[in-house]
């Protein structure tokens, strides 16, 4: 049996933001977490995103955007919502799951800004996810 906490972050499309949490979290947690993301409404993702981690050592372009329904059932230690549309409509998880709420900003949707512009704004919030997820890895010492 591990003791390796389980985690699902949720955001609302498993595009971006929860997609560079997980990456960020397997990478600074190292072995003490299993890390999982999902979306409440399932769409891509983001190459930008995939840009932002490559930039920062953290290769996510092998991830795929789930639906946060794959993991229904499934006992977590920590439930992790990065946006307050999927704090809003989470599933319910049986357990007795610590849920955690920080709510990061939403890049800019494909087109809706300039090139420029939506990668300062990944880099940002890759930025800011990485800042909190280094907390909450302090947080939560070994044992």
């Amino acid at each position: 049996m591990s003791d390796r906490k389980r985690v699902l972050i949720l955001c609302t499309g498993n595009s971006a933001r929860s997609q560079m949490a997980e990456g960020l979290l397997r990478e600074m947690g190292g072995d003490r977490f299993e890390v999982e993301s999902a979306g409440v409404n399932p769409s891509k993702v983001r190459p930008e995103a995939v840009e932002a981690m490559r930039e920062v050592g953290i290769d996510i372009s092998g991830h795929r955007s789930k639906s946060a329904g794959e993991f229904v059932g499934q006992n977590f230690d920590y439930i992790i919502t990065v946006c307050d549309n999927a704090r809003e409509t989470c599933p319910v998880f049986p357990g007795h799951a610590e849920r955690i709420h920080h709510s990061f900003e939403d890049p800019p949707a494909p087109g809706a800004a300039d090139p420029e512009e939506t990668t300062a704004v990944f880099r940002r919030v890759r930025d800011e996810i990485r800042e909190w997820v280094g907390e909450f890895v302090r947080e939560r010492p070994y044992g």
